[in-house]
């Protein structure tokens, strides 16, 4: 059997066994999947740093119907993040969008819209570094929100109505000038987070050092 190929992001790896990992990725084509890199924490292995956080990758999996858990042959890097790790506000805030995607993406769906939403963010933050890190989770929040469908009315203040309607008819690049900061957004951004932990039924962890930046 030939491996499938597809672009992906890399959402999140768990250790399996001395050696291997099981790998969450989310595909353009068959939304999100899981599979184990065989030997991937060995020195030396053939994966290298394809495997980190939202790297953007080509992988080259085995996958069967009505299986939970393939199997990852290869992947090649399509796009890195390296160059942000140097600063801890922009390492909670990939944190962040790695999480917040694992969760509410479900197995098995396509979600192109979903997909472009992590191109373009990420890009983002590739091109403005830490100054464009509040833009980018308020966008990313709110969108990721709408795109899994349960975005009820939003209880927030006008100000923070305002920049929602914004960001919902806005390309995140396009968006008005602000003096960016924690505080911007803010009602907004605490509103979402609870209704995806409501929607998910579990706390997420990185909010809460988002919180300290």
């Amino acid at each position: 059997m030939s491996a499938t190929s597809s672009e992906a992001f890399i959402l999140r790896t768990y250790p399996l066994r001395e050696a291997d990992l099981i790998v969450s990725f989310f595909t353009r084509d068959q939304g999100k999947l899981r599979g184990v890199a065989r030997r991937a924490r060995k020195p030396g292995n053939r994966f290298g740093s394809t495997l980190q956080r939202l790297s953007y990758v080509k992988v080259f999996y085995f996958h069967r119907e009505n299986r939970d858990l393939g199997s990852i042959d290869s992947a090649e890097l399509l796009r890195s993040h390296f160059s942000l790790a140097g600063d801890y506000s922009l390492t909670v805030g990939l944190d962040y969008l790695a999480e917040v995607s694992e969760q509410l993406l479900p197995p098995h769906e396509p979600n192109e819209r979903f997909f472009r939403l992590l191109l373009a963010v990420t890009g983002w933050l590739l091109e403005t570094g830490a100054a464009g890190l509040w833009p980018a989770v308020n966008y990313f929040t709110l969108w990721a929100v709408r795109l899994s469908g349960f975005l009820a009315p939003l209880e927030i203040s006008p100000a923070d109505r305002e920049l929602a309607e914004e960001i919902l008819r806005t390309p995140i690049a396009q968006l008005s000038p602000r003096d960016w900061n924690r505080q911007t957004g803010i009602g907004l951004r605490r509103h979402l987070i609870r209704l995806m932990e409501d929607h998910t039924e579990r706390r997420f962890i990185t909010p809460q050092y988002l919180e300290t930046l």
